[in-house]
């Protein structure tokens, strides 16, 4: 494996502005590069997933390897070290957004897989450069898997070159009180929708939420709260809608989450609506996804048979891994919390490297995870 290559064009995607739905240009860049690495198959499919495939010599499973293109944007006023999209390599790192979340995973993906015997290989690797995962965890990697199949899969968001069995997921819970309106100078004649959804956000943040011990608790975050009508010009608000990020652990269902909140008997008397939110987004190349926002946790045991593979393999490189969970949401949650083929999370960076500003990835980390990337494949398919 070239490891000065491998550097350079994770620089080069760092380069590329990426957000969600306009991957387009860093797409062209991975896809140019799988070719000219010689991977056996590389093609772009209507949801704008680069799929790059490493055939073995031999029929056998089929691994897929995950990272997603698109990243989030940054945010203006808040100042960088460096600039965000410079791909500078200083004191060991490679600064920029997208550096940890995830171009280099991708970069060390892409090389870890060409640089396979593919004479020893017993099944393919495929390369799943995916889509929309910021907005959208699951629905790209769905797209791939039904081209390509899936008996395992890898996900590259960062763990410390540590190895995740499982992750948290994530569910969008919309709550919406409905009152009665009135003229503000009588308030008494109307019912505000406004206090009653305070009464309800108490009762949210009253909840005794379950924990795991190897992901954490589960979460009830409020992000946004709107009254209507806004603004209100002498009118008593009727409507008032809220949406909360709920972070989930393994078995908890969409209505698991919904009853928590409307069999609370002290809001027996409020007119509550609760759902899970829908979200629409559309690729690069014009593909649209409609997906209601429940995206399931996941779980493996310590002893299932890929992770302790897996375990044995980056062992074997020179690496010290050891098992965690993902505390955020990824891909997994459709490979592992949907249709249950046996994922495991490894990458370069850490979490807490995500979306911040001055992101940066360490360069000793970004070879590290093309060495095992390598190495989990090999284990795999020989």
């Amino acid at each position: 494996m070239d490891n000065g290559k491998l550097i350079s064009f994770a620089r080069d995607l760092v380069r590329i502005p990426s957000l969600s739905g306009e991957e387009r240009k860093v797409a062209q860049r991975v896809e140019f590069e799988m070719k000219a690495l010689g991977f056996d198959s590389v093609s772009v499919d209507e949801a704008g997933n680069v799929v790059g495939i490493v055939q073995g010599a031999e029929a056998g499973p089929t691994i897929v390897y995950d990272a997603h293109m698109d990243t989030v944007g940054v945010s203006p006023g808040v100042p960088w070290p460096l600039d965000p999209f410079s791909g500078e390599v200083m004191e060991g790192a490679l600064h920029g957004r997208g550096s940890a979340d995830m171009n280099g995973a991708l970069a060390a993906m892409v090389y870890a897989a060409a640089s396979l015997d593919r004479r020893t290989l017993k099944g393919k690797v495929v390369i799943s450069a995916s889509v929309l995962e910021e907005v959208l965890e699951g629905v790209a990697l769905e797209k791939v898997v039904a081209q390509t199949g899936a008996d395992f899969v890898v996900i590259g968001e960062a763990t410390g070159l540590n190895l995740a069995r499982g992750g948290r997921g994530r569910a969008e819970v919309h709550l919406e009180t409905v009152g009665k309106p009135s003229h503000s100078s009588a308030p008494q004649q109307g019912r505000n929708a406004v206090l009653d959804m305070m009464r309800v956000i108490a009762a949210v943040e009253d909840l005794s939420l379950p924990e795991d011990p190897l992901m954490g608790p589960a979460i009830f975050a409020l992000t946004d709260i709107v009254s209507d009508p806004y603004p209100g010009h002498s009118v008593i608000p009727s409507i008032c809608r809220v949406t909360y990020d709920r972070r989930l652990l393994p078995g908890e269902s969409a209505d698991d989450v919904l009853r928590s909140i409307t069999e609370r008997p002290e809001l027996g008397d409020i007119r509550l609506n609760a759902g899970i939110g829908v979200g629409q987004y559309s690729s690069y190349n014009g593909y649209t996804f409609t997906q209601e926002k429940f995206f399931p946790a996941w779980l493996l045991p310590e002893d299932d048979a890929f992770v302790q593979a897996s375990l044995g393999a980056l062992t074997g490189v020179g690496l010290q891994p050891t098992t965690r969970a993902y505390r955020f949401c990824t891909n997994a949650a459709w490979s592992a919390g949907v249709v249950g083929i046996p994922t495991i999370g490894f990458g370069p960076g850490q979490e807490s490297d995500a979306h911040i500003v001055g992101e940066k990835l360490m360069i000793a980390d970004l070879l590290g995870a093309a060495k095992g990337y390598k190495a989990i494949a090999e284990t795999m398919l020989t």
